[in-house]
């Protein structure tokens, strides 16, 4: 699918976040793994949350989408069934990486596929520290990536886990080692990315009745064998989504309120507020909603996204329609995304005219030159590369986006979405 973009002149309206998606991973597979039915409300549903849902049914859980978006689950509990066939997970790594530990609770063998992109995702790390707690998974082709086989017997115990490659590791370990024989002490080792996407854990983890205790001060964690409960669970607002609708008013003129973003959130996207207005777009927070009211007149940021590598191609959209220089660092792990996420960027945003270099472990970018322009880009089957290019399309008009469908993957209906707040001129 080819998606054109044209040009823009306001940004206007009230629009409610698509839920967030990595909530709704966790919520589905936590009822899944609790005894007795749970509701899920306001749940994404995409190619990558639909994967954890399967993936949960193929382990036994029943589920029942309702017309009101309602998601019924009857969980397995601790005691998940053994596949009767391959798991598929697609492109969700996600599920793949979380999956992993839950079927080690399964007893017989399961075997994890995916598609070109998955199948190149690291895993050696989990399957190492899998091993500490009496869990035999290897990879088929002994390359530390799936195709996984997983043979069942989550004993428990300590381990550790290098921090530099996937916080998803760690939520893992512990998600399913709350339901092992002995529980779970882990040790992250290392720099330790993404820890926001750990406290989300622990804290749908606690609404779903099970306790992570952890060291304040270092890289500690410890879970007890406890029992999940069932439970009537809202998702909220999704901060990694919602960055492209804070982005699109932040470039433009505008006056878009933005609901069901709450203050409190342990999202590490939340950040992309901070940038937004240190970038100086106006904003104003409530407890459940944002409010921007852009100029479209926005300067360079040096930023950190260690703790928020979804958002580098966002920050690089807005990097090349600000003024100056705009440097973002600390991503290196942003390599082992969907595609290698600074090296697609930089290639694709070149195509249209902006100025950039690529580094290790990010992009400085010199943004507002005259010579940005439209063109023919490329997805690299990366969503958020889609919905980033896209930004740059509604400043300069004329941005053609190949095999763009793929933001179905965490945004089912952006181009629509972004049309009903975009107004051009008439």
């Amino acid at each position: 699918m080819e998606l054109t973009v044209q040009r823009a002149e306001s940004v206007e309206g009230t629009i409610k976040a698509p839920p967030s998606k990595s909530y709704s991973h966790r919520a589905f597979i936590l009822a899944s793994l609790a005894e007795g039915r749970s509701t899920v409300r306001d749940a994404l549903y995409s190619e990558d949350t639909l994967a954890s849902l399967e993936a949960c049914r193929a382990l036994g859980a029943e589920f029942e989408r309702k017309s009101n978006g309602e998601c019924l689950i009857h969980g397995f509990g601790c005691s998940p069934s053994t596949p009767e066939d391959v798991l598929d997970v697609k492109n969700s790594g996600t599920t793949l990486r979380i999956m992993t530990s839950v079927s080690a609770l399964a007893p017989g063998f399961t075997v994890f596929t995916g598609d070109d992109s998955l199948r190149q995702r690291p895993m050696q790390d989990l399957l190492d520290s899998l091993k500490n707690l009496g869990v035999n998974a290897h990879s088929t082709k002994n390359d530390g990536k799936s195709p996984l086989i997983v043979e069942g017997g989550f004993k428990g115990g300590k381990t550790s886990i290098p921090g530099n490659v996937s916080s998803q590791f760690v939520s893992s370990i512990l998600i399913a080692g709350a339901c092992s024989e002995e529980g779970v002490d882990l040790e992250v080792e290392g720099n330790f990315i993404s820890r926001p996407y750990v406290d989300m854990t622990r804290d749908i983890m606690e609404k779903f009745g099970v306790k992570v205790d952890y060291d304040k001060t270092g890289n500690s964690f410890h879970v007890d064998p406890q029992k999940y409960k069932s439970r009537d669970y809202t998702v909220e607002g999704d901060y990694s989504s919602a960055s492209y609708l804070v982005a699109a008013a932040s470039i433009l003129e505008s006056d878009l309120t933005i609901e069901n973003l709450f203050s409190d959130s342990k999202q590490g996207d939340k950040i992309i507020l901070d940038v937004v207005e240190n970038m100086g777009c106006k904003l104003k927070l409530k407890s459940d909603e944002v409010k921007i009211n852009g100029h479209g007149k926005l300067h360079g940021v040096d930023v950190d996204l260690h703790n928020a590598p979804d958002l580098l191609p966002t920050v690089a959209a807005l990097g090349a329609l600000a003024q100056g220089t705009t440097r973002i660092h600390g991503v290196e792990h942003a390599r082992y995304k969907e595609t290698d996420r600074i090296h697609t960027c930089a290639l694709e945003l070149s195509k249209l005219g902006v100025s950039l270099e690529e580094r290790k472990d990010g992009l400085v970018i010199h943004g507002g030159k005259s010579e940005i322009h439209g063109g023919v880009v490329n997805s690299h089957n990366d969503h958020r590369l889609v919905m980033a290019l896209y930004l740059i399309g509604l400043k300069v008009g004329d941005v053609k986006i190949n095999n763009s469908s793929v933001y179905d993957v965490s945004f089912p209906g952006f181009p629509e979405t972004m049309k009903k707040i975009c107004r051009t001129r008439t």
